[in-house]
């Protein structure tokens, strides 16, 4: 009865975690689209366009990938070699680390065009897409040597069943590897979460004091009748001060299960339920970014009537 309620459970946490990849895809898509979109008709980008844009490529890539690796997951076929388990989960593992380098970019930006012009992040508006780039380039190169564990780690599964192997996919698993090399990356990993989420951290506290002054200010200025419309950049930084805090909170939740699952032995329900939390920032991130955009709206109206009039 219990093994029946298992794979029950199982089984509902597979079609929820291959719903939430198919509409990660979809909403990550028309955001790219809408991007290429904007770009291509001549409308003046923001400085934050270029991280949406990518973080909306990188979570597409992401979650492309992550179909591919739910397929191993949840049907037994066993059919990958050891470069296959090595070249995709080591690209995954790559988009990860960009998402998670984007996301800081775009927090740290955002606190940037807020800040006024007496500030010591004044010298910094006038930043261009080139050291944007450059600045997520040199980040992704550290994250590349610091997740290059994997593609020695990580192996086609044996066929001997060993205690000592991390289950990843039906076909795949992660040999085990020496106290110094496992600390040596796990500290590298750490340092670079621990520095990016600092920064979101920082950028978040810097944007709130920025709003709560400015608020305070509006309401000296404006009858306590009238409630003065909010800026655009007011709006946006609103909407990314929630996207860090979402952010955030997923990441921690998936530090605990991931916890869980290795004091629980690999239970496969605290691995299903990992899955999914470690994506629901790239599916609901794109949605968010398209409500704050009413151009956004626009081109999708006149994409609809496009496509019926043809």
């Amino acid at each position: 009865m219990n093994k029946n309620h298992e794979h029950h459970t199982n089984s509902h946490l597979r079609n929820t975690y291959f719903f939430e990849i198919g509409i990660g895809i979809s909403a990550n898509s028309i955001l790219l689209l809408v991007h290429i979109l904007k770009f291509t008709s001549g409308h003046r980008p923001k400085p934050t366009d270029l991280p949406i844009g990518l973080l909306a490529i990188i979570h597409l890539l992401m979650l492309l990938i992550t179909a591919f690796i739910a397929t191993d997951i949840f049907l037994s076929w066993r059919g990958w070699d050891d470069i296959t388990c090595k070249f995709l989960m080591y690209l995954y593992r790559i988009f990860r680390g960009l998402s998670l380098c984007t996301t800081s970019l775009l927090s740290v930006l955002q606190a940037i065009i807020l800040s006024p012009r007496n500030s010591c992040l004044a010298k910094f508006k006038h930043i261009s897409s080139c050291h944007m780039s450059c600045a997520l380039l040199f980040m992704s190169i550290f994250y590349m040597f610091i997740s290059s564990h994997l593609l020695v780690s990580i192996i086609a599964m044996p066929n001997l069943t060993l205690n000592n192997f991390m289950y990843v996919t039906q076909s795949c698993s992660i040999l085990p590897m020496s106290y110094l090399m496992q600390g040596t990356f796990s500290t590298l990993l750490a340092l670079r979460e621990a520095f990016l989420i600092s920064l979101m951290v920082l950028s978040t506290c810097y944007m709130m004091t920025l709003l709560c002054r400015h608020k305070k200010k509006s309401q000296h200025l404006h009858s306590t009748s009238l409630s003065p419309k909010a800026s655009p950049e007011e709006r946006a930084t609103r909407i990314i001060l929630m996207l860090m805090s979402f952010f955030v909170l997923m990441s921690i939740l998936d530090s605990i299960i991931s916890c869980s699952r290795t004091m629980s032995l690999n239970d496969p329900t605290s691995y299903y339920i990992q899955l999914f939390v470690v994506h629901i920032y790239a599916t609901i991130s794109p949605f968010v970014f398209m409500s704050t955009e009413k151009h956004i709206g626009n081109l999708l109206r006149s994409m609809c009537e496009r496509v019926i009039n043809v």
